[in-house]
């Protein structure tokens, strides 16, 4: 009875070995059971690490694949031999301490971590990535880890060789109809996932540190991963958020790698602040790029801006979902609120046509009064951006350093025009735009008395020439 329900269920084989699936583990452990009965061929399976990905894919499941198919060789991979050989002692160790309850034992003759067999015929092989896997041939490739470190990962020269080798030495070991399954954190968009991306087709399991819409596990936009138990890791997710830098947190935790240094906008075009200049000495304008698709598609982005005496530009705010109108309205309205700022730059168009009575009547009902401008989508996004490339490539926009949206901002302008979504430089676009029309803040200065001026002090001196207008973007 015992061994029918291991052999039948992956969930049962990991608490049986000692472990309690979390819910993306098990999530993860169907799609691992497809894997198996070869209703999936190829698994992609990218986690934040620490999320015991290793564990369920590299661990548990070689032993429980192999008690349903006793006879399959299997070859696993990873960055370096002693990383791959340690897999497969783990997995050896399983196999010798719950081998009855799978009915599978280990071969008589396997010592070895890095490979052994059981005494059905199946074995176990572990290599390094780069190394050659000559005279073995394997049913179940896995590819765990392959890339070992940032510099390896930013570096051209490595990331060939791990594509060579796997083309050249881990594909060509692999018998017909082999299941494939490449385990790991995405450190760049050119990494062996992204390559391996583009020219296979593979099911793929991607998920972010923080949720994101549509998130696969259901949960809500922004909640950490694995909050189901007492393992503490979702907290410690908001702490390290807090703590690497946003390229870090982009690619290795909500695996969305993004180029360091973009065509379209470069890197060192951006600095961080920890705190903002006096808002007294800023002067504030906002922008947005509106959608109106509640689930799915484009993004509505608000975003607030503060410039200045030196012509600094410091971005104080974002807001970013997507949402249907109502939503953005209202935090439309928040934002000004909060910010008071001179000017809000929008684009021309059917949304803010078809919007913009509802808008202009939360506007009055709430009290957020502000000028908005509104700009015509002349030319292309390229085009629409270049005032505000001009202006970063001159003086670096500063970017407040502990901001949950700077990774996903920083991603997406790296990524573009070549990425999915390009909605946050839209708003940046038009938020340069606008600015081009503006003037700089004031520097700041120590408080003082102020002149007292009585009803009879006025003269006829301090009014405004007839002929003289006067202008909001200075006031």
């Amino acid at each position: 009875m015992l061994r029918r329900e291991v052999r039948r269920s992956l969930d049962d084989w990991c608490r049986l070995a000692g472990f309690e699936p979390a819910l993306h583990h098990r999530l993860l452990n169907r799609k691992l059971e497809q894997v198996e009965s070869g209703e999936i061929k190829n698994l992609a399976v990218f986690m934040p690490p620490g999320s015991a990905k290793s564990t369920y894919a590299s661990v548990l499941f070689p032993p429980w694949a192999m008690a349903q198919h006793p006879d399959w060789p299997v070859l696993a991979a990873s960055h370096t031999t002693e990383l791959a050989e340690k897999w497969g002692r783990r997995v050896r160790g399983l196999v010798s301490e719950h081998g009855h309850a799978l009915g599978i034992d280990l071969s008589d003759t396997s010592q070895a971590a890095g490979r052994w067999a059981l005494s059905t015929g199946g074995e176990y092989y572990a290599a390094g990535v780069g190394t050659a896997i000559a005279g073995f041939r394997a049913k179940l490739g896995l590819i765990d880890d392959p890339v070992r470190s940032r510099e390896d990962a930013d570096s051209e020269v490595m990331r060939d060789r791990v594509w060579d080798w796997y083309v050249n030495d881990f594909r060509t070991r692999l018998v017909p109809g082999a299941r494939k399954i490449l385990i790991q954190t995405r450190w760049h968009e050119d990494d062996l996932a992204g390559r391996a991306l583009q020219n296979e087709d593979w099911e793929v399991i991607s998920l972010p540190a923080l949720a994101e819409p549509g998130d696969a596990l259901g949960r809500g936009e922004g909640e950490p991963l694995w909050t189901d138990g007492d393992y503490g890791y979702g907290a410690q997710l908001l702490d390290i958020r807090a703590s690497v830098p946003p390229r870090t947190w982009s690619a290795l935790y909500q695996q969305r790698p993004a180029p360091e240094t973009g065509d379209f906008f470069k890197r060192e075009w951006f600095s961080f602040y920890d705190m903002p200049p006096p808002l007294e000495t800023l002067h504030i304008y906002g922008a947005s790029d509106y959608a109106v698709t509640a689930q799915g598609g484009d993004y509505t982005v608000h975003g607030v801006g503060g410039m200045d005496a030196n012509g600094d530009l410091f971005l104080l705010d974002l807001w970013r979902r997507q949402s249907a109108a109502d939503r953005w309205v209202e935090a439309f309205c928040d934002l000004v609120l909060k910010w008071k700022p001179l000017g809000w730059a929008e684009e021309k168009g059917q949304i803010r046509a078809g919007v913009g009575p509802f808008l202009e009547r939360r506007m009055q009902e709430r009290g957020a009064f502000v000028a908005r401008e509104a700009f015509a989508a002349r030319g292309d996004k390229a085009v629409r951006a270049q005032s505000i490339r001009g202006r970063a490539a001159l003086r670096p926009i500063r970017l407040p350093r502990k901001a949950p949206w700077v990774a996903d901002f920083l991603a997406e302008l790296m990524s573009f025009p070549a990425g999915v979504h390009d909605d946050q430089v839209d708003m940046l676009g038009l938020l340069g735009q606008l600015l081009d029309t503006m003037t700089e803040g004031s520097a700041a200065s120590k408080p003082g008395p102020r002149p007292r001026r009585d009803w009879f002090d006025f003269s006829y001196e301090d009014e405004p020439d007839e002929n003289e207008s006067v202008n909001w973007r200075l006031v």
